[in-house]
């Protein structure tokens, strides 16, 4: 039975997969997104209705073969021949449609491209095949793209489930995809100045044609005026074989003149046409390239500052397209022109006519003015967390400053900081905003300028620094943390020598202000939420208050890789929710569905802390970065495990094994767990959490080289495998420094663990000294597990120094000397509260 159901639905499968991959290209467009829809509507206009294409969609993908070559002339007779089918296929199914209310002006739309395919095509119908051509291979890429940008997104979202070593291949595909975008894009820019060039021709041949014509109109009022001088003179055999021959003469001039004015007709509507359809291609390409690739690289921007690996698509090459964009868009706008003075210098309207060339000619002025304003952009963000009085850079480019010339006269660029409301008014077009802002920064003017060798119109701000702030009212629990500022960016652009004048300006990523270094975790806190979850479009800065487990953890993931050079494991993510989620004592297992709030984030303490979730991961990561770098990328860091996790792993160990966890209780405390035996039996022992404080006076790889009875790091890796490249040795017969004096090394150690596991003492070559300064205290312990002293019991072991004075020489003694202490007094070295009273 169960093999009969699994044959049964691959039958299905299968006939599905077939079913989707005989969907006719037209059926695939019209479930495409609707910008994507935008781009194939572009395509289509009066030259060939997209009503035509919707209507014959099966009968043109099948007869538009592949290796039909428009551009040869030897095709002319097959292109009548299609021409002619397709208008009978169309007769056909404007003939067989009802004449009810919804299909009356889709059949009367028929009809009249029929009779404009007959009019206008009639005389070239490999243009008109051309067309059709053209159309079939914008929707074919335009379907392609979006397919493949759907199965990037799709291979986004399952990133974080790829295992490490499937990373190399997908980064390889991803290339790969990245370079096929860039081969694509260059060929539609190639097809496009093909057309552009081929444009620039017919508006000199229809030049030409309108000069031929100019001359034999000429040469007509000439006849014209000796027919009439003739009609004043006697009617003489002579006059009349004159008047005759120039009549003769006037009748060929006039046939002439009527095929000029016909073709010159024809070629304007041509030209026309053509404009029209480059000009539309042309804002297809352009939407593409700024409201995807040059968005996706600004989003890429934006998670850089999250720590994500690099920014992938080359910003250089997104300039090749915008100035290859601007010339193209520039080109035909002059081509637009120029087509208006030709028609103005020789006035053939026809009834009936439409001039779409003004309407050509805003559009191009559009397309130009969103080009720039869109290309000038921030190539290097300033700091999103900013402290007042400390120096910062940025640089701002504009992409299409080389071809436009935009650098003959270099732009002046202001920055100034602005607030949320006032980003937000900006927007809305409130020009009174751009004079305000929030507060003075210095050296905040620059010129653009033009490097030739990259051709690259930038200015870089290396010196501005932020003397003041003005913040608004705070409301319930915000803070200064919480609050988010940006740099405008400010200039002004002229085109075509003064022709058009272009006001732009860029908003940087959101900026939190600080005046303080303590106020740094909080106003991370808020700079990563931010990068990672701010939506396009959005109005400044708006974010969700709450998001999905899944998605904080790739946020997490993501910083801590670059923070730290080693990415988080499952576990890991799996702890850190535990935590966010304050789930200690559930069963939940899968967090990814759940919905985290930015209070539980960063504003709520977690239970029994005074401390929120994101102050114990940052400082988690900080003591990494700064200290653990080496051994965490290593892997010999675990990190994430609860304190009773710990025990239940290395109990079942061999004496001296050990491990090293990040403390619950201790901001950016690490702390040592260890399996051993002091004496009365075995058990685990955790060492007070060392701080980065500790690690600054004396290694992670050097504390546990002191600690010669860690002998294993759990599982089963010898302690000098994993760390010994971390060590620092002593030297013997140190010399004395410049100013003469001897430097003291600190080593650890824990009072009653002198021994090793096989017994052995722990430091057989260091003085025991029962005068040791004790390790810094800690702050927050927890539950009681082992008593370390006297006093104060707690479940940490305190850490003593020792000072081993290297090189120095000490007085010989006879080691079998009797020790007298009958004098010694031990009660002066008692505590006082252990002295009787």
């Amino acid at each position: 039975m169960c093999a009969s159901d699994s044959a049964g639905g691959s039958s299905k499968r299968s006939t599905v997969s077939e079913e989707a991959a005989a969907m006719s290209l037209w059926a695939k467009a019209q479930h495409l997104g609707e910008e994507a829809l935008q781009q194939v509507r572009a395509a289509y206009g009066d030259h060939f209705p997209i009503e035509v294409r919707h209507f014959l969609a099966g009968w043109l993908e099948e007869k538009m073969w592949p290796d039909f070559d428009p551009e040869n002339p030897s095709y002319e007779h097959y292109a009548a021949e299609l021409v002619q089918a397709m208008i009978n296929e169309l007769e056909n199914k404007a003939s067989t449609m009802a004449n009810t209310d919804e299909l009356f002006l889709v059949k009367m739309k028929l009809n009249d491209s029929i009779t404009m395919f007959k009019t206008r095509y009639a005389n070239n119908n490999l243009a008109l095949v051309r067309i059709i051509k053209h159309c079939l291979s914008s929707d074919l890429k335009i379907v392609q793209q979006y397919e493949s940008a759907s199965a990037s997104r799709m291979m986004e979202h399952q990133q974080q489930i790829i295992q490490p070593q499937q990373q190399p291949q997908m980064m390889h595909n991803l290339g790969s995809a990245l370079e096929a975008t860039n081969a694509e894009i260059t060929t539609q820019i190639e097809y496009l100045r093909s057309r552009t060039q081929k444009t620039a021709e017919d508006c000199r041949h229809i030049e030409q044609q309108q000069e031929s014509f100019a001359i034999k109109y000429h040469e007509c009022t000439k006849v014209n005026a000796q027919l009439q001088h003739l009609a004043t003179q006697p009617r003489t055999p002579i006059n009349l074989a004159a008047e005759a021959k120039w009549k003769q003469q006037k009748e060929l001039l006039e046939n002439m003149l009527s095929q000029f004015v016909a073709s010159v007709l024809q070629m304007r509507l041509q030209l026309s046409d053509q404009l029209k359809e480059t000009i539309s291609l042309l804002n297809a390409l352009q939407m593409r390239v700024l409201d995807e690739e040059l968005i996706h690289w600004k989003r890429e921007q934006q998670l850089a500052g999250n720590g994500a690996s690099h920014v992938q698509t080359n910003l250089d090459s997104i300039q090749d397209w915008c100035d290859a964009l601007a010339e193209l868009v520039w080109t035909n706008r002059q081509q637009v022109k120029e087509a208006e003075r030709l028609a103005a210098k020789l006035a053939l309207e026809p009834p009936g006519f439409v001039n779409i060339l003004p309407n050509l000619l805003n559009q191009a002025t559009q397309m130009l003015s969103s080009l720039v304003t869109s290309t000038f952009i921030i190539e290097k963000q300033p700091p999103q967390v900013m402290k007042t009085n400390t120096r910062f850079s940025s640089t701002v480019r504009l992409l299409v400053g080389g071809k436009l010339n935009v650098h003959m006269n270099p732009p002046q660029v202001k920055v100034s900081i602005i607030s949320e409301s006032q980003a937000n008014s900006l927007l809305k077009n409130d020009k009174n905003v751009k004079g305000d802002s929030s507060g003075e920064i210095l050296n905040n003017t620059g010129s653009m300028e033009y490097h030739q060798a990259t051709r690259q119109l930038s200015v870089s701000f290396r010196n501005m620094q932020l003397k003041k702030i003005k913040r608004a009212e705070k409301k319930g629990t915000e803070s200064v943390m919480d609050e988010k500022f940006a740099l405008l960016f400010q200039s002004q652009f002229n085109v075509g020598g003064g022709e058009l004048v272009f006001q732009v300006w860029t908003l940087s990523l959101p900026v939190v202000v600080i005046v303080h270094g303590n106020q740094e975790p909080h106003a991370w806190a808020t700079v990563t939420w931010d990068n990672a979850f701010a939506e396009a479009g959005r109005p400044p800065f708006t974010v969700p208050e709450k998001v999905p487990w899944h998605a904080v953890a790739e946020a997490l993931n993501m910083k801590f890789k670059s923070s730290t050079g080693r990415a988080l494991t499952e576990d890991n993510l799996r702890f850190l929710g535990e935590k966010a989620f304050r789930a200690g004592n559930s069963n939940i297992q899968d967090y990814s569905s759940m919905l985290l709030t930015w209070a539980q984030f960063c504003k709520e303490p977690l239970q029994e802390r005074n401390f929120t979730f994101w102050e114990w991961f940052y400082s988690v990561m900080k003591v990494t970065r700064e200290h653990l770098r080496g051994p965490w990328t290593d892997g010999s860091i675990l990190g994430f495990v609860r304190k009773k996790q710990a025990e239940e792993m290395i109990s079942s160990c061999p004496l001296g094994t050990f491990l090293l966890r990040f403390s619950d209780s201790e901001l950016g405390g690490v702390v040592i767990a260890w399996y051993g035996n002091q004496g009365n039996g075995p058990a685990v022992s955790m060492l007070h959490p060392f701080t980065s404080k500790d690690f600054s006076i004396r290694s992670l790889g050097d504390r546990l080289s002191d600690l010669q009875y860690l002998t294993t790091l759990y599982p089963d890796t010898p302690k000098d495998n994993a760390f010994s490249k971390y060590y620092n040795p002593f030297r013997d017969n140190q010399p004395p420094q410049k100013n003469g004096y001897v430097m003291p090394v600190l080593v650890t150690h824990v009072p009653g663990w002198d021994r090793l596991p096989n017994g052995m003492p722990s430091y057989p070559s260091t003085p025991q000294n029962m005068f040791q300064p004790q390790s810094p205290e800690g702050s927050v312990r927890d539950t009681p597990s082992v008593v370390s002293g006297v006093e104060n019991p707690a479940s940490y072991l305190s850490a003593e120094y020792e000072y081993d004075y290297m090189g120095q020489d000490l007085p010989a003694m006879d080691e079998n000397a009797p020790i007298d202490l009958n004098s010694f007094n031990f009660s002066d070295f008692m505590p006082q509260n252990y002295k009787q009273e």
